[in-house]
């Protein structure tokens, strides 16, 4: 007694030719890296084709990001405010001046008020924020951001209110705990905060983006604690041997970043390096990289307040290419996402 077929009327019943038939397809693809075998399209079924010259109807396969201006400058803001955190709390423990300890204070609880303004002006209304927050992931970047950006901002705003309220009424112990409690959250928090951007749009499926997530969360971080110290350094640091040795350090990576993707000859990276969004990515990585070490290698060398100018200058280059660089980045990844033929290249099993 047969068994009646489940498919529907007209549907062809799978057997040992049409199994063959399916591997050597896959043997097909693996081989050559394409199939030229024709596929069924059932009656009715409108299925749309991609291909990488057209896509899907010519519609690309990614959509393009629809972050605005405010979302590169809330990158650029929370890098800057959380390496100044950490440079500042660093700074208190190991007894360096007071004012510098401040000062990086000051920054940290600026950015601290920015960073989420700029957020929510990007996502339209602060309900939308709370909802963030209704999430805890440890696998989503965008949920441990949302989260960190929280931490953040309570422990820098508390540091810098039990500062005001000590600097104005004196050294109150209640104050001072206060202090101390807040200096060590936003150090717990002030380092993530300052790179978790680059988790953030690496994770995504940009091809500019994805082809740098290992890259990107360490480049963002020195950018940011670049623009930390040349803060610093125009607030009247520029005598700092240790504010000196981060941009040095920060400048030197910066260097190497640029370095990467001018050498890496990958198609996907070519919006780094072609047309308007490869020119924003490379006047930024040339400020903040070559040029601010160039300037801080020649004030090593000056002596008095011509060395003072050369630091100002190269504090100067280093936070317009940090900014800059955000922008390169956000521009890159837009001209990534219309490119629709890098998702359907299909590698050679070889590769």
């Amino acid at each position: 007694m047969s068994v009646p077929s489940r498919l529907a009327p007209g549907r062809r019943t799978p057997d040992l030719d049409s199994e063959q038939k399916l591997v050597e397809i896959r043997r097909e693809a693996e081989r050559r890296g394409e199939v030229k075998s024709a596929g069924i399209r059932p009656a009715g079924s409108p299925f749309p084709i991609a291909s990488p010259d057209t896509g899907y109807y010519g519609i690309p396969l990614l959509k393009k990001p629809a972050w605005t201006w405010e979302i590169p400058l809330y990158f650029f803001v929370g890098g800057a405010a959380g390496a100044a955190a950490v440079v500042g709390a660093i700074a208190d423990y190991t007894g360096a001046d007071r004012r510098l300890v401040r000062d990086a204070r000051w920054i940290a609880a600026a950015g601290a008020v920015i960073s989420p303004a700029l957020l929510i002006a990007d996502l339209g209304r602060p309900s939308r924020f709370l909802n963030m927050l209704r999430v805890f992931k440890l696998r989503s970047p965008m949920s441990m951001g949302a989260w960190t950006l929280v931490g953040f901002v309570s422990g820098a705003s508390a540091t810098a209110f039990a500062q005001f309220m000590q600097d104005r009424y004196g050294p109150l112990l209640p104050l001072r705990v206060i202090e101390n409690a807040g200096q060590a959250v936003s150090l717990a928090f002030g380092l993530p905060f300052s790179n978790y951007t680059g988790v953030l749009i690496g994770a995504t499926a940009i091809p500019v983006w994805n082809e740098s997530i290992n890259e990107l969360p360490i480049h963002f971080g020195m950018s940011g604690l670049s623009s930390a110290v040349g803060m610093l350094e125009l607030m009247g640091h520029r005598k700092s041997r240790a504010l000196q040795w981060l941009g040095f350090g920060a400048a030197i990576f910066e260097c190497m970043e640029e370095l990467r993707i001018e050498t890496h000859r990958l198609a996907c990276l070519d919006p780094l390096r072609k047309g308007g969004s490869g020119a924003v990515v490379r006047v930024g990585g040339v400020l903040s990289g070559p040029v601010s070490l160039g300037l801080r290698v020649l004030s090593f060398l000056s002596r008095g307040e011509q060395a003072r100018d050369l630091r100002k200058w190269a504090a100067m280059s280093a936070i317009a290419g940090s900014l800059i660089t955000r922008f390169g980045w956000l521009h890159a990844g837009d001209v990534s996402a219309q490119d629709w033929r890098e998702p359907l290249r299909i590698p050679h099993a070889s590769e």
